[in-house]
């Protein structure tokens, strides 16, 4: 979905995986949730890619479950816009498992909608429900956030 955003509004793309420390893949591969300790880091690193292209634009696919997670990301680029991608754990699930070879199990996906806060009212970005094409979901993002196409 973020590379297929990234493509469309034709700016730079980044996984938010690729940026955990080993530890962190290690402790997920293990079954074990992170803990906000194991993601301070992670964070501060996303935070620094999305500085660095807060003037000109970028896409990151990332599971910034809490709002202060989102807010740790605002102050390394004030403008950051979110779009939670919302479904059912089933929905989700069935998702996850179509993702051969990734290290986070399909048992801590429940940790994960656990820690889930969705986006409040007064935070800057949309909620699309994710049982939808990803054109549509695209296309709905754009509208709901005014983007510009490039």
């Amino acid at each position: 979905m973020g590379a297929a955003l990234a493509q469309r509004l034709r700016i730079p793309f980044a996984d938010a995986d690729d940026f955990h420390p080993p530890a962190n893949i290690a402790k997920m591969t293990a079954g074990e949730a992170l803990d906000d300790g194991d993601r301070l880091p992670w964070l501060e690193s996303i935070g620094e890619w999305l500085a660095e292209h807060c003037a000109t634009g970028g896409v990151m696919s990332c599971s910034a479950l809490k709002r202060r997670y989102r807010e740790q990301l605002r102050r390394h680029c004030p403008g950051v816009q979110f779009l939670h991608l919302s479904g059912t754990p089933e929905m989700i699930g069935a998702r996850q498992a179509s993702r051969p070879g990734h290290f986070m199990p399909a048992s801590l996906l429940a940790s994960q909608f656990d820690t889930l806060e969705p986006l409040a009212d007064d935070e800057a970005g949309v909620t699309i429900d994710v049982d939808q094409s990803i054109d549509s979901i695209i296309d709905n993002y754009v509208t709901q956030t005014r983007l510009e196409l490039g």
